[in-house]
């Protein structure tokens, strides 16, 4: 007999095959209500239906993931790890909250969820599951959708975990809540589908920080989802960071939906990864508001860093920035493709996109293209975008005044990427930023 998600397909082929037959056994385990368990079986059709993306697709034609899909890689298991191992990562009394994933598995032991001031729920969706989910009914899975891409059909159809945050109307958090993830294998390299779902009511007020890190040198993939739904004159400040092992792969969906008068803003700081895609979506469905998505990728060696924007004006008066910088040494390959979407009704919108990349050898590449498509006659929208190297009369006169060469470039990257580090307004995260930063180029070029 077929299997349901052959029923709705037909035959599966492709290297994606592995995981419809983990779906196939898993299924009747996977944790969610009635309503969930129906969509992932469509999520995994969708994913049978579409394969992985290749370099023939135009949003993935710079960006081959051939190893990805060749590994073989395994479901991922809650395994033990000591504090002193996650503390690099964690900011403990510093945070109102901070919950912690290995594997993709809640750990409460090493979690901090109390203390929250009222109005502020945060949790691990497993347990939420086994009572009542129902507040999130509207938003998980309905924000990042699966047809949006085979990654998030694939996240969709197999999470068995994820964090919540819920901010009730008026709720107010002054220190950020902080989710980590971290992933680490025993034998065969794993796959891990992380999920965080956070909801700001009406005037509440908070900042999220993820962080996505693993061991050194490990082989593994983080298959993650945000969804963010961000209610009326709500501020929310997000911060993503991912410090994964220099030879994992990490895949990502971040998508968001403003309301009237909210205050979104997004860093998303990629320092880890062999292969890496961000795919960051906003929806701006509310007038008069502002949101902000700005990010730094920092990479050497042969390592591939890609992010895809795109900020739907979807109403009149709104305000969006963009800021994207990347650093490249080695012969890393960047890819940023960034997209400003403006439609008929959204007079009014001001919209702005910067991209600039500093490649420090001359095998580091970038391919970045920025879009525009305005479909209202009263905005104002610019974007931009400059590839170039350091600068040799900047150079010149740093070491003229006595600093080594090592020295010279050091500060002249410090200052390039400093204009995102900077906009951190969590100081022991900038700290660790500044930290981290110079240590992910080869030698010569720090």
């Amino acid at each position: 007999m077929a299997s349901v998600v052959e029923q709705r397909t037909g035959d599966v082929v492709g290297k994606g095959e592995r995981y419809v037959r983990e779906f196939e056994s898993r299924a009747g385990r996977l944790p969610g209500p009635a309503w969930l368990r129906d969509l992932r079986v469509g999520a995994m059709a969708r994913f049978a239906e579409t394969g992985f993306p290749t370099t023939r697709d135009e949003e993935w034609r710079f960006t081959p993931i051939t190893p990805l899909v060749n590994t073989a890689f395994v479901p991922s298991e809650l395994l033990h790890v000591q504090p002193a191992t996650l503390a690099p990562y964690m900011f403990t009394a510093e945070t109102a909250a901070e919950l912690v994933f290995v594997n993709g598995i809640f750990v409460p032991a090493l979690s901090r969820v109390t203390n929250l001031p009222a109005g502020v729920d945060v949790g691990s969706l497993a347990a939420l599951f086994a009572g009542d989910a129902s507040k999130f009914d509207a938003v998980l899975t309905k924000i990042a959708a699966p047809d949006e891409s085979a990654f998030t059909a694939l996240n969709t159809a197999l999470f068995t975990d994820g964090a919540y945050v819920h901010l009730e109307r008026k709720a107010v958090v002054d220190a950020p809540i902080h989710v980590l993830h971290y992933s680490t294998v025993s034998g065969a390299p794993s796959l891990s589908h992380p999920r965080l779902v956070v909801v700001a009511d009406e005037l509440a007020q908070a900042t999220i920080i993820e962080t996505y890190a693993g061991p050194a040198g490990q082989t593994y993939w983080t298959n993650a989802v945000s969804e963010f739904a961000i209610g009326e004159s709500a501020i929310v400040a997000h911060y993503r960071v991912q410090r994964e092992s220099l030879a994992a792969y990490h895949i990502a969906s971040m998508q968001l939906r403003t309301s009237r008068a909210s205050v979104f803003t997004s860093h998303n700081l990629v320092l880890g990864g062999a292969i890496v895609r961000n795919d960051i979506g906003a929806v701006l469905a509310g007038e008069g508001g502002e949101t902000t998505l700005n990010g730094l990728y920092v990479g050497a060696g042969d390592r591939l860093l890609d992010t895809h924007t795109t900020i739907d004006h979807a109403t009149p008066h709104n305000i969006s920035h963009e800021v994207y910088k990347g650093v490249l040494g080695g012969r890393a390959r960047g890819v940023f493709n960034g997209k400003i979407l403006v439609r008929i009704d959204a007079q009014k919108t001001d919209a702005k996109q910067t991209n600039k990349a500093l490649l420090l050898s001359d095998a580091a590449q970038i391919n970045t293209k920025p879009q525009l498509e305005i479909f209202a006659d009263d905005v104002k929208c610019t974007h931009g975008a400059t590839v170039g190297q350091l600068d040799a009369d900047m150079l010149f006169y740093l070491r003229a005044r006595g600093l080594g060469r090592d020295e010279a470039r050091a500060l002249l990257i410090r200052g390039f990427a400093g204009d995102i580090v900077d906009r951190v307004k969590f100081e022991p995260l900038r700290a660790r930023l500044d930290e981290a930063v110079p240590q992910l180029l080869p030698r010569e070029a720090a």
